[in-house]
């Protein structure tokens, strides 16, 4: 029938019984059931739980409750519950990494020595967020025939197609880091520009209930910090500074920032680094600057892998500045008396 000559009401099609439909539609997906094997069953299944940070820990307790009821997607698939074992021991740990983690180690280990019948998880993200991890998992769970299940199906590293999507969940997984981490720096840069980008403020200066800058109430915080100017511009030095301090047995004030002692003051002897930390300071003269310090990922030699990378010094890039959009408080405690 030609397409011009199509009805415009839908039309029911019934094919005959001996009608061959194509060789894609004849193909059903396997029953995720029939992955499981009596030698799979005769090994220990293992349910990997794991939050990134302890505050989800703590206020995310639908996502953990999800990721211990594996135990249960276990016992229905035919695993005893004494077959089964937990590993919840790097919750709080972020899985960008392997580093810090002591649950996947064992996981791989227990996997590598054949103890393993499958690897329960919520999603791939649980295990891993790193490409090199997530597919050294997958290797050892082909050469020693482990299944990895999730909420929605059984996989077979060893089968092509599922260790394809099983790489396709990876890849994703470490993805989803790079995505969220632009979104977030996006931001912090975009408000950072506006100089409305808030983070801790120097000692002797506060936000206030509006969250405009502001001197310190505590007098006490003030003078310390126009002591150490006024020093300073009488004595030439940074270290002389830090004597008179000894030798009179002042001590120079930190205020707390955050989690639960936010706004503490603690006293503390004043030393050379912290000295020069405050007469560098652009904040004292009114300047917004954000970009002091840059992280630093790679790892110089002897120094140990981390995570989060390490933070230095980077040379002020006066963002505020550029814009001009510099935030000057009526009085700088770096010029006050």
């Amino acid at each position: 029938m030609p397409f011009d000559s199509w009805p415009d009401s839908p039309t029911l099609v019934l094919l005959h019984a001996s009608t061959t439909l194509p060789r894609r539609l004849n193909r059903l997906p396997r029953p995720t059931a029939a992955k499981i094997r009596p030698d799979h069953l005769d090994r220990r299944a293992f349910v990997y739980v794991r939050q990134s940070t302890f505050i989800q820990v703590r206020e995310h307790t639908a996502s953990t409750a999800r990721q211990y009821d594996l135990v249960q997607r276990a016992c229905d698939l035919g695993w005893t519950r004494d077959a089964i074992t937990v590993i919840d021991q790097d919750q709080g740990c972020s899985g960008a990494s392997a580093v810090g983690r002591d649950g996947f180690p064992y996981l791989i280990a227990e996997v590598g020595l054949g103890h393993a019948g499958a690897v329960f998880c919520l999603e791939a993200s649980r295990l891993a967020r790193s490409c090199s991890d997530w597919y050294r998992l997958l290797e050892i769970c082909a050469l020693t025939d482990t299944l990895v299940v999730d909420e929605e199906g059984v996989y077979d590293p060893g089968q092509y197609h599922d260790r394809l999507l099983l790489g396709i969940l990876g890849t994703m997984s470490e993805a989803e880091l790079h995505w969220l981490r632009q979104r977030l720096l996006g931001g912090k840069l975009e408000k950072a520009q506006d100089g409305q980008l808030r983070f801790r403020p120097p000692v002797g200066l506060v936000f206030d209930a509006t969250g405009q800058l502001v001197l310190d109430p505590d007098e006490e915080v003030r003078h310390a910090v126009a002591l150490v100017f006024t020093l300073f511009d009488q004595l030439g030095s940074a270290l002389a500074v830090v004597k008179y301090f000894a030798e009179h047995h002042l001590r120079f004030p930190t205020r707390l920032w955050g989690k639960t002692h936010d706004g503490e003051l603690q006293g503390r002897p004043l030393s050379h680094p912290r000295v020069l930390a405050v007469l560098h300071n652009p904040r004292y003269a009114g300047a917004y600057v954000y970009g002091r310090t840059q992280t630093r990922r790679r790892a110089l030699p002897g120094e140990a892998p981390r995570v989060k990378g390490r933070t230095h010094a980077n040379g002020p890039r006066p963002i505020g500045l550029s814009c001009g959009t510099t935030r000057t408080p009526a009085t700088s405690p770096g010029n006050s008396s």
